[in-house]
């Protein structure tokens, strides 16, 4: 009868530690998938900041390219109006002149 219940309990405790086995597999397994979903997204996530990163790059080259223009624009732009004036004071110098030897004849 002694033998009986151990050979029950041992039994019972068999069976309880597969449980226990089973649960911690399907644990292990759902782990493993995590993992597998977060290494995707992780390697997702690097794909896009490294896109950012190139894209970033690339507006400050063209930042740069239209800055350097419109400093090119503005020193022209000063430059024709240096030479406007120049222009301005001798047609009007051409038109004192010209006024002056008229006002002689």
């Amino acid at each position: 009868m002694h033998v009986m219940d151990l050979q029950r309990d041992a039994n019972r405790q068999i069976s309880d530690l597969k449980f226990k086995l089973a649960k911690s597999e399907q644990e292990i397994t759902a782990l493993e998938q995590n993992v597998i979903r977060l290494e995707s997204q992780v390697s997702r996530y690097k794909t896009a900041a490294e896109n950012a990163e190139k894209i970033e790059d690339e507006l400050k080259a063209e930042k740069r390219k239209l800055q350097r223009e419109l400093r090119s624009a503005l020193d022209k732009t000063e430059e024709l109006e240096v030479s406007n004036g120049h222009l301005v004071k001798r047609l009007e110098k051409m038109k004192a002149n010209r006024s002056a030897l008229l006002s002689q004849q």
